[in-house]
């Protein structure tokens, strides 16, 4: 670690499951009692938008009743104190890490309290329904908003800028992810194939672990703290 100055986090479910979000993919591969066919694809909204609104204005809501975790918390630590480059790319849609106060971020599969215009492709935050079909800010049409939400077959936002970080960093680590889903899951070896070092932060071992130079097995709230503990006070 003492050559270490650039680092790329990815974080997924894993990183909220302790605070009380439900992982999205469930082991029967239901999204929260849901096909993904259903729910996280532009079709599905086209078929019935009921059935998608009603699904993440009931998962906005619920980010009001949870709290960021340890793990955020040292990530955000981590953030303020790194000296040197450092980008957290999420693929979670709460907002537990900028809560948490980091700051030096993305959210690579959307937002959940952000609004997408289907009319004009204006985005503004967002925190309450979407099911009533409220107005863009931007054009004034109503009925257009849907969640900024990366449904599947659709485009990761900040691609390019997550690939050039990866370009540059001395050291990656993915915490909480399955390491089944891409682009996210080709990430450590792009990162590998530029030199970084490679960390897994896991509860159990991903799809892709023998990727890694190293992965650690435990709970978030754990790992991630002791990990930052050990870069940060050596």
């Amino acid at each position: 670690m003492r050559d270490i100055s650039n680092i790329v986090i990815l974080t997924g479910a894993g990183v909220s499951a302790e605070s009380g979000l439900a992982t999205f993919r469930g082991p029967d591969g239901l999204w929260e009692g849901h096909r993904v066919e259903d729910i996280c694809t532009p079709q599905a909204l086209a078929r019935d938008p009921v059935l998608v609104q009603t699904f993440y204005d009931a998962r906005r809501a619920a980010l009001a009743t949870v709290e960021p975790n340890a793990a955020h918390r040292a990530l955000a630590r981590l953030d303020a104190e790194w000296t040197g480059d450092l980008l957290i790319v999420t693929q979670n849609v709460d907002d537990l890490h900028e809560r948490a106060g980091a700051v030096r971020m993305l959210h690579m599969h959307g937002e959940l309290k952000s609004a997408l215009c289907r009319r004009c492709g204006g985005r503004a935050p967002w925190a309450t329904d979407l099911i009533d079909g409220p107005a863009c800010g931007a054009c004034g049409q109503a009925g257009g908003l849907r969640p900024d939400i990366v449904f599947f077959g659709e485009m990761p936002y900040q691609m390019e800028r997550i690939e050039a970080a990866l370009e540059d960093a001395d050291l990656f680590v993915s915490i909480g992810t399955s390491g089944a889903v891409y682009p996210a899951a080709g990430f450590v070896q792009t990162a590998r194939h530029y030199g970084a070092q490679t960390l897994e932060l896991n509860l159990d071992p991903s799809a892709g672990s023998h990727f890694f130079h190293e992965t650690r097995i435990g709970p978030a709230s754990q790992l991630v703290v002791e990990w930052v503990d050990e870069l940060l006070d050596g």
